[in-house]
């Protein structure tokens, strides 16, 4: 691939927030010595270097220089890490008047003066490190640091100077709940906290209460940044953590805090954490149409697009559709889909789109897709692919504008969403289609069987009288004057029988040929060579040859053999001509003398040669009749399984219903009913017997447990038990039973998909459950129930267009919201939107902010670079704050007017 193409190449700083490995309590050269009475280096730039350089090696690109008292340490480190790809801090660690210490970090570009005039804002004026304590209170240091523009973390909390440690009752509480406090340093998992401390963590301790909107379950953000005063430090699991930024600034940090449920990782014991890997779309570009010339880099997580109306949303979204030829499910979806890819995107336009998979091992591949033809897929190399996008992303999922809604109209596509929580059985669709294939093949023999029955039956039904008929010749005595004519009929019937008895083996033979000599070139030299284990077998090439080479001579033998018995046979064959002739001479002149009586020998003759002909199909029909019966007795065991698997299939797929209820418990219920899509079975009634069914189907549908193998048995039954089961009419019933036995089977072949029934709880939060099903629900609260299963259990891409246009606003950020916030650590998210809870509470990791000159069948739509990243990049958060909130004057309005 090329490396230019911006496909191939996405920039880490386009694809908005991703997770940097942060050291926030940094220390310079002199610490050990000063603070820890152990011997210095003496030697600041190559410590600092040495800092760098571990940093590099364990992939650390974040250092905050926080030295107590001092900024002179921040100069050296800025000096040792350019160009090594590490952002530096700067800052310095304060003891507050009540001997609190707290990390004060400030942006990177903060100069040493400028430092030091912040330092001496807290009273600290001496140019050396010092533990002195500042002048001001810790709540006072925390308002003072939001003011100079940096940011401030507790530090070691739970020590003797931590926070927690040093303070008791009211002061701990005022300083804990301070709106300024965003950030805490603890020196591992929240989870390995002294009880009493943990619960303040965890925001369950009452009197500490906080309210944090983004994340209830933590008060303020907690970060591991163990003292780092040599290089090793670094590698302890204390001394780092993960920090979610699109921009590794203080205003990243600042977001982090605010959202760290979302953005900040700790490390576990075992180093850093790795995030999940899973399918992703990485880059999206257009050559031409609406989109000329715009590239899309994508985040892993959750990106939104936004931009006014017309501005290319929905162009983007089914450009990915199209690129990866994925059919819209409703009706409304696939015009509007079709509209845009004519008339927006148009002829000519060519989609490109770069995939990154990890599973089974990671790889990438390149869909290109010129409208109107069909897409191409490129491996790593630029080579084609013989893997179509289907392949490459088996689950992703595309929906359109008001598409959601339209699948919620549907519970037989709704049963669809399941599927993913099925566990897999790569056995069982397999075997369900050799069933299907067992069972047709079944139907069409018993079927065939019956058909050459019937046809033997009507031949038997002339034999009674032709005998009859013969019997009078017998008493006529015609029989011994024509015996030897009588039974030469017998003696050619039994020589023309021999050539069909030879046919089979000929046939036999022909197809040995075929197969000879065997093809080897699967082990052959060639195909073997990167092989392993060639050497061994490579042997089996021999074998087959010889193999192949002694079914040559056996076909040899076979077809001498068969030549010689067909010679013979011709011999045997004119020396009964022979005998045949001087039957016939004979036969004449009994002939001549029986004209005289005036007695039809011929008749006779021709009488005694049908019946001869007839007398065999007797045995013909026992044999059928045989086969028959075991053709339906393998199609009752089939059928036995067949019903066995469609049951174990339900019961997959209801544990995976309970599982979803389990997960969306409070939220969303979910229940599968076995053979509730009865339409098939209708079709094939309207197909096969026709006529006013239409009461047929009604009660069908409302029949409960409805099971296809006892509605078979009622139709075998008669119509007076189909009418009484079922309730319908004596017509209709008739019309049942009457049905071709063929049509039956068929019926007995069917697999009736399940229907799935969705319950959503309109209740408030703090009020009992209403549960109540998508039938009676609004459209939005439809949308709802559908959107939060789309949100569970996979890993695949998921990318929907405005799901706000569908969804009740109450409904977006109490379930929505926080389910896509966990899920999409494990998958992607690609939404369009005018609702800012979306990208805001779900906090995006990517944030895409469309704009359109002119009209889109002559203008043109651009992504602006500063126009992609997480909420903190500055231009990217005042285009949030424009087109979705109305504008920072807008939004405080309606804060005023809220009362909040």
């Amino acid at each position: 691939m090329n490396d230019k193409d911006p496909t191939t190449s996405a920039p880490i700083s386009s694809a908005g927030a991703v997770f940097h490995r942060c050291a926030l309590q940094v220390n310079p050269e002199h610490y050990r010595n000063t603070f820890r009475g152990q011997e210095g280096t003496g030697n600041a730039r190559s410590y600092a270097e040495a800092i760098v350089a571990k940093a590099v090696e364990i992939g650390v690109s974040v250092l905050a220089i926080t030295d107590h008292n001092n900024v002179s340490g921040v100069a050296v480190f800025r000096k040792a890490a350019e160009n090594r790809g590490i952002t530096i801090f700067p800052g310095f660690e304060l003891s507050s008047a009540e001997g609190i210490h707290v990390l004060c970090i400030y942006p990177p570009d903060t100069d040493e003066e400028q430092l030091g005039r912040y330092l001496g804002d807290f009273g600290i004026h001496n140019t050396t490190p010092s533990t002195d304590l500042s002048d001001k209170s810790l709540e006072e240091i925390l308002s003072d640091i939001q003011e100079q523009g940096g940011i401030s973390i507790a530090a070691h909390i739970t020590n003797d100077s931590g926070l927690l440690k040093a303070l008791k009752g009211k002061p701990r509480i005022n300083a804990w709940q301070n709106k300024n406090l965003r950030a805490i340093q603890i020196p591992g998992p929240v989870e390995d906290l002294p009880h009493k401390y943990r619960q303040i963590v965890e925001n369950k301790n009452a009197t500490h209460r906080r309210v944090n909107p983004a994340d209830e379950s933590l008060a303020v953000a907690a970060v591991n940044a163990k003292d780092v005063v040599n290089p090793e430090d670094l590698t302890h699991h204390s001394a780092t953590c993960l920090i979610k930024m699109s921009e590794v600034s203080i205003e990243g940090l600042r977001q982090a805090f605010l959202d760290p449920g979302s953005r900040i990782r700790l490390n576990p014991k075992d180093g850093e954490l790795k995030p999940e890997a899973h399918t992703e779309l990485v880059t999206l570009t257009w050559e031409g149409g609406f989109l000329d010339g715009a590239t899309v880099y994508l985040n892993p997580n959750l990106n939104v697009l936004i931009g006014g109306r017309g501005a290319g949303k929905s162009s983007v979204i089914e450009s990915l559709r199209y690129v990866l030829s994925l059919e819209p499910i409703g009706e409304d979806a696939l015009k509007a889909h079709q509209g845009i890819i004519r008339q927006v995107l148009r002829s000519g336009t060519k989609i490109s789109l770069l995939v990154r998979c990890y599973r089974p091992a990671p790889r990438e591949y390149l869909i290109e897709r010129t409208i109107p033809n069909p897409p191409v897929v490129r491996d790593e190399n630029g080579q084609l692919s013989n893997l179509p996008p289907e392949e490459i992303l088996p689950r992703i999922e595309v929906y359109g504008q008001h598409e959601i809604s339209e699948l919620a109209r549907s519970p037989e596509k709704l049963t669809r969403l399941l599927d993913r929580f099925v566990k897999s059985n790569q056995s069982q669709p397999r075997r369900k289609s050799e069933l299907q294939r067992d069972l047709e093949r079944t139907r069409r023999s018993i079927m065939d069987v019956r058909t050459e029955r019937e046809q033997i039956e009507e031949r038997l039904a002339t034999l009674p009288s032709l005998e009859e008929t013969l019997e009078r010749f017998r008493e006529a005595g015609l029989e011994d004057q024509l015996r030897e004519r009588s039974l030469l009929v017998r003696e050619e019937q039994v020589l023309n029988s021999i050539p069909e008895r030879l046919e089979s083996l000929r046939e036999c033979l022909e197809n040995l040929y075929q197969e000879i000599p065997i093809d080897r070139a699967f082990v052959s030299p060639k195909a073997l060579e990167d092989l392993p284990g060639a050497e061994i077998l490579a042997d089996a090439d021999g074998i087959l040859k010889c193999l192949s080479d002694d079914i040559e001579k056996i076909a040899s033998r076979f077809k001498e053999a068969l030549t010689r018995s067909e010679e013979e046979i011709a011999k045997v064959h004119s020396r009964w001509d022979n005998r045949k002739n001087e039957v016939l001479n004979a036969y004449q002149k009994i002939l001549r003398d029986l004209q005289e009586t005036a007695i039809d020998a011929e008749n006779f003759i021709e009488l005694q040669s049908e019946i001869e002909r007839l007398r065999p199909l007797r045995a013909q029909d026992a044999v059928l009749q045989q086969s028959e019966s075991e053709h339906l007795d393998r199609r009752r065991n089939l059928l036995v399984e067949w019903e066995d698997l469609k049951a174990e299939e339900f019961r997959l797929l209801d544990r995976a219903a309970k599982k979803v209820s389990r997960k969306l418990r409070n939220h969303v219920q979910v229940e599968v009913s076995a053979a509730g899509d009865r339409e098939p079975l209708f079709q094939l009634l309207r197909d096969k017997i026709g006529g006013r069914l239409s009461g047929v189907f009604e009660q069908l549908v409302r029949a409960e447990d409805f099971s296809l193998p006892e509605f078979v048995e009622s139709c075998h039954a008669g119509f007076e038990e189909l009418r009484i089961i079922y309730g319908i009419t004596e017509t209709q019933a008739k019309r049942l039973s009457e049905a071709p036995p063929d049509v039956l089977m068929q019926i007995e072949e069917l697999a009736l998909p399940p229907t799935t029934t969705i319950r959503l709880n309109t209740s408030p939060p703090d009020k009992p459950p209403t549960w109540q099903t998508l039938e009676a629900l609004s459209k939005g609260q439809k949308a709802t129930a559908v959107l939060l299963l789309l949100l569970l259990e996979s890993d695949a891409p998921l990318i929907v267009d405005q799901p706000e246009d569908d969804l009740d606003n109450r409904f977006i950020t109490e379930g929505v919201v926080p389910r896509m916030r966990v899920e999409k650590r494990r998958r992607q998210f690609i939404f369009s939107t005018h609702n800012a809870n979306i990208p805001v509470l779900g906090d995006a990791e990517q944030i895409l902010g469309l704009t359109a000159m002119g009209e889109a069948d002559g203008g043109k739509a651009q992504i602006a670079h500063e126009h992609m990243g997480s909420i903190d990049a500055q231009p990217v958060r005042e285009m949030v704050e424009d087109l979705l909130e109305g504008g920072k004057n807008a939004f405080e309005m309606r804060q005023l007017k809220y009362g909040f």
